[in-house]
């Protein structure tokens, strides 16, 4: 009968599924990257990357939100600011939702097997989770291959965990003038 004979492979399938869901639930626990603002996502509104216009791979993304220093919550760590109170509210109810993977760390950087900061100007929300990339030319690194980059860099996070990044900045990185403009979170 075909039907018994899909139905193991329909297990392992939904097993694996599980299993690499856990592992990457796990692993999503790492120190969070915090810069020189003392927020994570150097200031800017986590929920609000997902109500902006996502461009086309190859093409730069909206600027990020900055947030305000008077809307905050705490999360994995760090604590996280808000452009309104319902950015707020959301975050809260579903902060993993919102967090950016790897705790504020370059997708492309975890892939090649290092933790450098993210610079939230330079995202991509790819399967309802948000990324970002530490220069555009990272970008250009990362977009060539976003699916091949998310296996590796999903193989390699459990291995960069306890590292830190958070004495880095990615603004003062040269290639990275002209992704921002003032600075987050506002009223600072």
């Amino acid at each position: 009968n075909r039907t018994n004979e899909r139905f193991p492979m329909f297990r392992k399938f939904i097993l694996a599924s599980v299993l690499s869901l856990a592992t990457f639930t796990a692993a999503h626990a790492g120190q969070q990257y915090v810069d020189e603002t003392g927020f994570a996502v150097s200031g800017y509104d986590p929920v609000a990357f997902f109500e902006l216009q996502q461009s086309p791979v190859g093409q730069r993304q909206p600027h990020a939100v900055p947030a305000r220093a008077d809307v905050t919550a705490e999360y994995n760590g760090a604590k996280w600011a808000f452009a309104s109170e319902a950015n707020r509210a959301k975050f809260v109810a579903d902060p993993a939702k919102y967090a950016p993977a790897y705790d504020g760390h370059c997708a492309y950087g975890v892939a090649q097997g290092g933790k450098v900061p993210g610079n939230p100007n330079l995202w991509r929300i790819v399967g309802g989770k948000l990324y970002l990339n530490i220069t555009p030319t990272i970008v250009g690194f990362w977009e060539s291959d976003i699916s091949g980059n998310l296996d590796k860099s999903k193989a390699n996070w459990g291995k960069l965990e306890s590292t830190d990044a958070s004495t880095k900045s990615w603004k003062a990185i040269d290639d990275n003038k002209g992704t921002y403009s003032g600075s987050a979170p506002v009223g600072n």
